[in-house]
């Protein structure tokens, strides 16, 4: 009989969450990343996915290419290309992390995946509760503009209240008309 793996066991979802990257405006996970949070090797990891390379397009895994890695090193998101361990990693979308449970057979892939798909929907959440933040800061900001304007303007009315008229001043002697 298989062990039950626990969500207890399993890497907090928080931490799965940092592992998520944005790479050619998509969210992704390194190859890497996902052989850990599965305990198997990375290289057994490429190779399944290599003998089932026709469930993975381009949309659900891509292999990075030496400029983007570069940019990484130099962005701080990985410490060097050694990390990576010499090959060029593969960088799974969320539909790719699905496929993965079919390709990697086992109750850790199954609970992992589970928890990876929870950690890519509360990022949605997030990402979109910011936005939502976003958009109240933006639209106070423009009423802040609009009352600045109202105050500018009431101040202006209120100075040339307070300053007495100008009255034409008379002439001093005699004026013959």
């Amino acid at each position: 009989m298989k062990k039950k793996i626990s969500n207890e066991s399993l890497i907090p979802i928080e931490s799965v969450i940092s592992k998520i990257l944005v790479i050619r405006n998509q969210k992704v996970i390194l190859d890497r990343d996902l052989a850990v949070l599965y305990g198997v090797e990375t290289r057994t990891l490429k190779q399944a996915v290599r003998r089932n390379i026709k469930r993975f397009p381009e949309d659900f895994m891509f292999i990075l290419t030496q400029k983007e890695i570069d940019l990484m090193v130099s962005h701080f998101v990985i410490p060097s290309k050694s990390y990576l361990g010499g090959a060029k990693p593969m960088a799974f979308t969320e539909q790719g992390v699905a496929m993965l449970s079919s390709v990697l057979k086992s109750e850790r892939a199954i609970e992992v995946n589970i928890l990876i798909m929870r950690a890519f929907v509360k990022l949605r959440e997030i990402i979109s509760s910011h936005k939502k933040v976003e958009e109240k800061l933006k639209e106070l900001e423009s009423k802040l503009k609009e009352h600045d304007e109202q105050i500018i303007q009431i101040i202006q009315v209120i100075n040339q209240l307070i300053s007495s008229p100008e009255r034409p001043k008379r002439k001093i002697g005699f004026t013959v008309d």
